[in-house]
């Protein structure tokens, strides 16, 4: 019952996540794509995020975010009990609207760190490498994200701190999971 509260949670940001995703592979998304770091370096001559993290991408994630937070608050009606969410707020529009915002955020936000790392350390933007750098990066890639979403959770219902890491864990198994369906389907060039 734990882990299905928990996923009836998430289920707002990973359909955001999967409709980002799909986003950026859309004609609209090249016409208005542009790097966060608008292809700027930094004295190490090197990029600061890379052209995989982009302006469209990031407020993409915000309004998918908040638009799938709103219709999942629709269907938590139906059972408000297995929703902590709504456990100090109620399940209304603008609340669902704010939640999602806040969660596409901090998902896009938590990313940059761990770009800017890998651009100083020469991996290449959207691609992975083979050895304990790569097994690293391959964790924290799917956990970077989450411990900004999961801080979204910590302030809008109680968790203990073991939930909270409970959660990224649970979200980065999904991650993982989600990302080997888009590699397979050919909607994601890499895992």
């Amino acid at each position: 019952m734990i882990i299905l509260k928990m996923y009836i949670t998430m289920i707002p940001v990973i359909i955001a996540g999967i409709l980002n995703m799909l986003f950026v592979k859309t004609p609209l998304y090249k016409r208005i794509n542009r790097p966060i770091d608008s292809g700027g370096t930094l004295r190490d001559g090197k990029r600061v995020f890379g052209e995989n993290k982009t302006w469209a991408g990031f407020f993409g994630m915000i309004v998918f975010g908040a638009a799938a937070q709103v219709i999942w608050g629709l269907v938590c009606t139906g059972f408000p009990e297995l929703c902590p969410i709504y456990s100090r707020f109620g399940n209304t529009p603008l609340f669902n609207l704010a939640a999602g915002a806040a969660m596409g955020f901090t998902y896009v936000l938590f990313e940059l760190p761990n770009s800017l790392v890998k651009r100083r350390l020469d991996i290449p933007s959207g691609k992975t490498v083979r050895g304990l750098k790569g097994a690293v990066f391959f964790v924290i890639d799917q956990v970077d994200s989450l411990f900004g979403v999961a801080g979204v959770f910590a302030v809008l219902f109680p968790m203990t701190v073991l939930e909270y890491f409970a959660y990224i864990l649970l979200g980065a198994g999904t991650h993982i999971a989600i990302n080997s369906i888009l590699y397979a389907t050919r909607i994601r060039k890499n895992l």
